[in-house]
């Protein structure tokens, strides 16, 4: 049995864990270790199943606790060149990453990690660099793209491609524009490299989507622009103007911000 749960999922801190019954890796290091450990005893689960770690880009709430989780568990960690040398760079993330557990991954490029075959792929963002990633294990592919300004061709190829998908629906953006933020932060959430809104996500999931996805989880709301109910109801409203029906073609959950989501089983 493939399994999903996510520890946290937005601004304050980002953790995915996709797991069999032999095997299992992390994606995504933004919650403390001493949480994580909690959280996982409370699911019946231990950190001892966590046996890679993968880094999608290095802002501190996707790393802040990369290099602890990996000295604590002895994890390798595997993350692209410049997303690395970003983890270095980054004064959040107190403990670096031993030399001894980096390893590279590169757009494109699939590899195989213990049960799972996982292929990282370009997403555009603010980072120094950022990556989605498609996971495949036990006939099933789950592909994860959070942080992302906008979606590209590469990226609509990979929704194609999935059974399960995590998914940024950031903002609403009438709720930015009319927000508090500052012009030069709300111009830099809406550009290219920035974050998508719910509506942006909607589209992508519709024009992407094909008969075998099965459930998507919305991932990264922000707290001060966004609200899970709004983001559910837009994303809804926009599958539906293509015809295609929540609870029905697919299944739409939205991902808690600062807990954990329950386990979902990927069969």
């Amino acid at each position: 049995m493939l399994r999903f749960i996510s520890f946290g999922s937005g601004s304050s801190g980002n953790c995915y864990f996709i797991y069999t019954g032999t095997d299992g890796l992390m994606i995504d290091a933004g919650v403390g270790v001493r949480t994580l450990k909690k959280h996982f005893r409370d699911y019946g689960l231990s950190l001892s199943q966590v046996h890679s770690l993968f880094i999608t880009h290095d802002h501190a709430d996707h790393i802040k606790c990369v290099g602890s989780l990996s000295h604590d568990l002895h994890l390798p960690v595997y993350a692209t060149d410049l997303v690395h040398k970003g983890i270095d760079r980054n004064y959040c993330v107190t403990r670096k990453v031993d030399p001894a557990d980096r390893h590279l991954v590169e757009p494109g490029q699939p590899l195989q990690v213990g049960e799972f075959r996982i292929t990282p792929f370009s997403v555009p963002h603010d980072s120094s660099d950022n990556v989605g990633y498609m996971v495949e294990a036990q006939g099933t592919t789950f592909c994860i793209i959070t942080d992302a300004g906008r979606v590209t061709e590469e990226m609509g190829q990979r929704i194609a491609e999935a059974d399960y998908l995590v998914i940024e629906a950031n903002h609403d953006s009438e709720m930015l524009m009319a927000g508090p933020y500052p012009q030069h932060l709300k111009v830099r959430i809406t550009s290219g490299t920035g974050h998508l809104n719910n509506a942006a996500c909607g589209e992508a999931i519709a024009n992407n989507m094909t008969e075998r996805l099965r459930h998507v989880w919305l991932c990264h709301l922000s707290e001060e622009n966004n609200h899970p109910e709004l983001a559910r109801k837009t994303v809804e409203a926009v599958l539906r103007s293509y015809g295609i029906v929540a609870g029905k073609d697919l299944q739409l959950d939205v991902l808690k911000r600062t807990m954990p989501t329950g386990i979902f089983d990927l069969v």
